[in-house]
């Protein structure tokens, strides 16, 4: 039996519906062509899932316990190349739900370019962009982030 909800408390579907009318999405294909520009894919999804699906090649690997301080310009834990407020991040989990949440939380600490991309992983993969077996070094790791060991999954070369 589910108890009576809290007065002011928010559904999952609130908070998520609540956060993507915040976020410009974008597909994995137009990911992939914004990080050939120079926005940097903060790949958010634990090492085990890293492990089981791939990753993708020169994406930015921030666990989801460790984002805000890694990216937040003004955490003394922020990464060093995060210099300012004008950054294009693009958030990445498995399937898009958990990204949302995170590139709104982003957004609230000041990274008003920060969104992340519809389906996650498996929407890149399905789509046939390349990645990499986890686990080959293909990806930067944030400190807090931890190595995805090889699993002997493959896709479309990098």
């Amino acid at each position: 039996m589910v108890a009576a909800r809290p007065a002011g408390a928010r559904s999952i579907e609130e908070l998520l519906a609540d956060a993507r009318v915040r976020l410009a999405r974008v597909s994995p294909e137009q990911a992939r062509a914004e990080q050939a520009e120079g926005s940097v894919l903060v790949d958010i999804r634990p090492a085990a899932l890293r492990a089981a699906e791939g990753e993708i090649a020169s994406s930015v690997v921030i666990e989801r316990n460790h984002l805000e301080w890694r990216l937040d310009p003004a955490s003394d834990a922020r990464l060093p190349w995060v210099t300012g407020y004008d950054h294009r991040i693009i958030v990445v989990c498995s399937e898009g739900y958990t990204s949302s949440l995170a590139a709104a939380a982003l957004q609230d600490l000041g990274l008003s370019r920060a969104t992340d991309m519809a389906g996650g992983f498996q929407a890149w993969a399905a789509a046939g962009l390349p990645w990499v077996t986890a686990g080959t070094n293909a990806v930067t790791l944030a400190p807090g982030a931890a190595p995805a060991p090889g699993a002997g999954v493959s896709g479309v070369p990098a």
